[in-house]
């Protein structure tokens, strides 16, 4: 299960996470291409105890690459964008609050 439910981790994905607590949230998640909409969603409705209210899934194709002259391709990945009900959030998403430079120099 814990390697199902790999965080996808970007600047893009963190701009989806609203300051505010009783805003909806969406998450991201790296999943197995074989996963579906139904297995994501109760994966995390299990894992989190949180309420999923819609799951979108993105199939990313591998690209080409070339290694000392010979051509190659990565490995085709699958993404799931994670909608909660309004006011649920996961706490492996919530980045540390920074301390002032007041309260450094205190």
């Amino acid at each position: 299960m814990k390697a199902f439910l790999t965080p996808h981790v970007t600047e893009k994905s963190y701009a989806t996470i609203p300051e505010d607590a009783k805003a909806v949230a969406t998450y991201t998640f790296r999943v197995p291409r074989q996963a579906n909409k139904t297995q994501v969603k109760n994966a995390i409705e299990t894992a989190f105890k949180v309420s999923v209210e819609d799951v979108r899934i993105h199939t990313l194709p591998g690209k080409a690459r070339r290694f000392k002259g010979v051509m190659g391709r990565t490995s085709m990945r699958r993404k799931a964008i994670v909608r909660l009900k309004a006011g649920q959030r996961l706490a492996i998403f919530d980045l540390p609050k920074e301390e002032t430079s007041e309260a450094k120099n205190a």
